[in-house]
């Protein structure tokens, strides 16, 4: 079995705003609620080599690790993979961003497998994937709408 997920929300700001913002790796704890810091390792042309730390879970394990993105603003797509892949056998997240009457919609779609030896299977992780998203999609649409409405010039703000 893998895990598949995709989960999408309309953000009601124009299409640059959307990408520059959630392209804006560095500023990733600023606009997620689980991302504690961003390191950027290595960055050629629109490829960019990071690791991320998130906050510390409620057993205060603080879980860390290094991806790849490959943004291609021209065919509003980004393509990632975990470096370091932890528990997860592997991990791809494909994020695609298309204009609509509403605003910009963004689609994330993530595939991946856990390891045998991982804590939890891929059922389970589906299902926290899916629940975290929604979470996620929802605090980022809401931080850029509010820089939308203030012209952008209001910073995205934890």
């Amino acid at each position: 079995m893998t895990g598949h997920t995709e989960n999408k929300v309309v953000i009601d700001a124009p299409m640059d705003l959307v990408w520059d913002v959630t392209n804006d790796i560095e500023n990733w704890p600023s606009l997620f609620s689980e991302y504690a810091s961003v390191e950027i390792l290595e960055r050629e042309d629109d490829r960019t080599l990071f690791r991320l730390t998130m906050h510390p879970d409620e057993n205060g394990t603080i879980w860390s690790w290094v991806s790849e993105r490959v943004a291609d603003r021209t065919a509003r797509t980004v393509r990632a993979r975990r470096v370091e892949t932890g528990p997860f056998q592997h991990m791809t997240i494909h994020w695609e961003y298309a204009e609509t009457p509403q605003g910009t919609l963004m689609h994330w779609t993530q595939d991946f497998a856990m390891k045998p030896d991982a804590p939890v299977d891929d059922a389970w992780m589906t299902d926290n994937i899916n629940r975290n998203s929604r979470i996620q999609l929802d605090l980022i649409r809401d931080k850029i709408e509010e820089r939308a409405r203030t012209g952008g010039s209001a910073p995205v703000r934890p």
